[in-house]
């Protein structure tokens, strides 16, 4: 390395900016944010490497089995007081098989890296990357990790390039292939589109720049050319006549590019076996000849090359640097709310059951606070009223009795007071209504709730719909069912015909309590999945829970459909029984209007004392046979019956089947979400549940290391 000592270039570099922007590099921030950088691009024939030799004063292998095959970082910093030394890294790329083995291979032994100390550590770093080293052992050509060399000394100028493959047209038969060739140009174009590179563009002198690739690539990128840096290389090949013409470009007369273009001299391959010759006196005496000598030193040389590079670098770092601050922050959040909605870390059986016994307590929590309307302390609560379990559970309750009260009977019975004794028997057995005078018949939908998958091996079969009562026709149906079941009773009736009429006159209570009992279960089954999507964000565990559990639930269901079957078994076919006073009173009523409004009839209304009724009036009624009077005392004890049953009934439902079964009960299906139930679990049933994929490991490292790089890098800026 040539000695400058303290000269103008030192004013041009910023050493503590620069370090910093180096510092990123390496620990591997440039994977994750644009930075600041300088990218030395060309084709492989364009001199690139000669470049990179005279601004570096390293002896690049010219083997062709070495040559440019990764991204190589080359950094010079002066540190004073130090003897000069070289270390050398490798920054693994993003699809790297070993990265844990390049991150930590270092070389530091290299106080003087001559050119075979240098072909030995790249030959070693080949194989370190796995690339190809014979034509035949179908290893890749290419590489995305970068190579990184921190030269420190008290005489080096402060300078980063980064030196990426030359990109080539033609391929060589078990060397190269079309892929590598494509490969090689994408990486070149990645670094090139990095709005922050300064891209150092390296073409011939001796050849038609407007053909060159490079130059389009650079174009294609860089339109206005504010990042571009042209460096003709070979001016000593020009042929005679055409100098002018690389002058003209030289001092930007044709292409616009706002860093300009250098020429540079570097040695020929006579010269590079001359050990004795000076590269940068070959290159003065070069500059002033003819007609090379019209160029201004700003514009012919490597030391004009490096000053303006120091300059270009210093004052695209600066206007990068606050940018680049910003990003990494805002970088480094994004990654951590990412990591954040992983959740835990489920490797191992202790995180896994860690894992669901987080889940199990969120859930539980949900419930607690859905089934004691706590609905303040979770805003998912407003946000989607389905969690309200314990009110949608009453308003259902609600309309569940509403419906036995209408629906629920096949003939409505007759109106309070109104009597048969006061027609003949004639008059009653004519009783029908005509043809206008039936009402038209109204369905009732009994389910409200729209139907879940997965419950259909439950809920299948489950009748949905039930036409209104009729009106009209009790007494002829009682009388025919009386006349199909009378034995030799006297002024009475067989105790088994109120069993039976009452079985066919509660023949809607299943249709009408199977819609009820599926909406509850629906609701029930639909409030699990919804608790817990809050408290597994995660598809997988949840599915994988949900695919465990559904069998046990799918029991409690049927434990709280069977209640309602077992319900339904006592009241319509067992004996008809009460111990309720209830019953007594409204028979009693029914028998007191119906006495009240035939009498009601024959009240004399001019009477000074209100309402009377002769005495002979009240004991001389209406004649009425034995078969009607028994038809309208079963109507009476049925009605009344009825009452008292139908309530006691939707009662023992809602207590039953569905509060004790579904809601509140030991046994409920929201109580096999608990933590006993993951303290069972065995270790294959963990990993199966909760285990994570292959693709979410990754994801997980991948954040963890993106983490940890811009830690790393925030600590470098702040």
């Amino acid at each position: 390395m040539v000695t400058h000592g303290k000269n103008s270039h030192d004013s041009l570099a910023d050493p503590a900016l620069l370090d910093k922007i180096d510092k990123l590099f390496a620990c591997n921030v440039g994977e994750y944010i644009n930075l600041p950088q300088l990218v030395v691009v060309g084709d492989q024939s364009s001199g690139k490497s000669s470049v990179l030799e005279g601004l570096t004063k390293l002896a690049f292998p010219r083997d062709s089995g070495l040559c440019t095959r990764f991204a190589t970082q080359i950094i010079f910093r002066r540190v004073e007081g130090v003897d000069r030394s070289i270390t050398a890294t490798i920054i693994p790329g993003p699809n790297a098989d070993n990265p844990s083995e390049l991150q930590e291979w270092k070389a530091t032994d290299l106080q003087a890296l001559s050119p075979s100390s240098f072909v030995e550590m790249m030959s070693e770093v080949h194989t370190l990357m796995g690339l190809s080293v014979t034509k035949d052992d179908t290893m890749p050509t290419f590489s995305e990790n970068v190579l990184r060399l921190e030269i420190c000394g008290p005489d080096e100028d402060h300078l980063s390039v980064i030196d990426v493959p030359g990109i080539f047209r033609n391929t060589t038969p078990g060397v190269t292939t079309k892929e590598d060739k494509d490969m090689v140009r994408r990486m070149v174009l990645d670094y090139m589109e990095n709005p922050r590179s300064i891209m150092l563009t390296v073409v011939p002198a001796n050849v038609d720049i407007a053909t060159q690739e490079i130059i389009d690539m650079a174009r294609e990128v860089d339109p206005e050319g504010r990042r571009t840096l042209g460096v003709l290389t070979k001016p000593d090949l020009v042929d005679k006549g055409a100098e002018n013409k690389v002058i003209d470009l030289v001092e930007d007369k044709e292409m616009r590019l706002k860093l300009g273009w250098i020429i540079v001299r570097n040695l020929g391959q006579i010269e590079l076996q001359d050990l004795e010759i000076d590269r940068d006196a070959a290159e003065e005496r070069f500059r002033l000849t003819a007609p090379w000598n019209t160029l201004g030193r700003d514009r012919f040389g490597i030391k004009a090359l490096k000053s303006r590079l120091q300059e270009t670098v210093t004052a695209n770092a600066r206007e990068a640097f606050p940018l680049v601050r910003v990003e990494i922050g805002k970088r480094l959040k994004d990654c951590q709310d990412k990591l954040q909605v992983l959740g835990a870390e489920r490797e191992t059986s202790e995180q896994q059951t860690r894992y669901l016994l987080g889940v199990m307590s969120s859930f539980q929590d949900i419930t607690r606070q859905a089934l004691s309307t706590n609905y303040s302390s979770n805003d998912q609560f407003d946000i989607d009223l389905n969690l309200r379990l314990a009110t949608k559970i009453v308003n259902r309750n609600g309309e569940f009795s509403n419906e036995m009260d209408e629906w629920g009977l096949k003939y409505s019975f007759a109106q309070d007071g109104y009597d048969d004794s006061s027609r003949s028997d004639a008059e009653i057995d004519d009783e029908s209504e005509s043809e206008d005078e039936i009402p038209r018949v109204r369905q009732l939908n009994t389910r409200k709730t729209t139907p879940i998958p997965g419950l259909e091996d439950v809920l299948h079969g489950l009748e949905e719909g039930a036409v209104s009562p009729s009106c009209g026709g009790i007494y002829s149906w009682i009388e025919n069912q009386y006349r199909q079941s009378r034995g030799f009773e006297i002024g009475t009736f067989n105790f088994t015909l109120l069993s039976t009429i009452m079985k066919q006159q509660s023949a809607k209570w299943p249709i009408i309590t199977h819609g009820y009992i599926n909406d509850m279960i629906t609701m029930t089954h639909g409030f699990i999945l919804k608790a817990l999507n809050l408290a597994c964000p995660n598809l997988r565990v949840r599915h994988n829970l949900m695919s465990f559990l559904l069998d046990r639930l799918l029991d409690r269901y049927k434990d709280a459909i069977n209640k309602v079957n077992y319900l339904l078994l006592v009241e319509r076919s067992g004996t008809p029984m009460t111990l309720n006073h209830y019953l007594n009173d409204n028979l009693e009523k029914c028998r007191q209007k119906r006495f009240t409004s035939v009498i009601e009839k024959k009240a004399l209304s001019d009477c000074t004392h209100g309402k009377v009724v002769r005495f002979d009036d009240m004991t001389h009624q209406h004649h009425m046979s034995n078969e009607k009077h028994t038809v309208q005392d079963i109507h009476d004890i049925l009605q009344s019956y009825y009452k008292v049953a139908r309530k006691r009934f939707v009662d023992s439902i809602c207590m039953q089947a569905v509060d004790y079964h579904l809601v509140t009960g030991p046994k409920t299906p929201m109580s096999l979400f608990s933590p006993h139930l993951v303290g069972n679990f065995s270790k294959e049933q963990l990993e199966e549940i909760a285990g994570e994929e292959g693709a979410l490991k990754r994801n997980r490292r991948q954040l963890r290391k993106e983490i940890q790089d811009l830690q790393k890098a925030k600590k470098i800026l702040f």
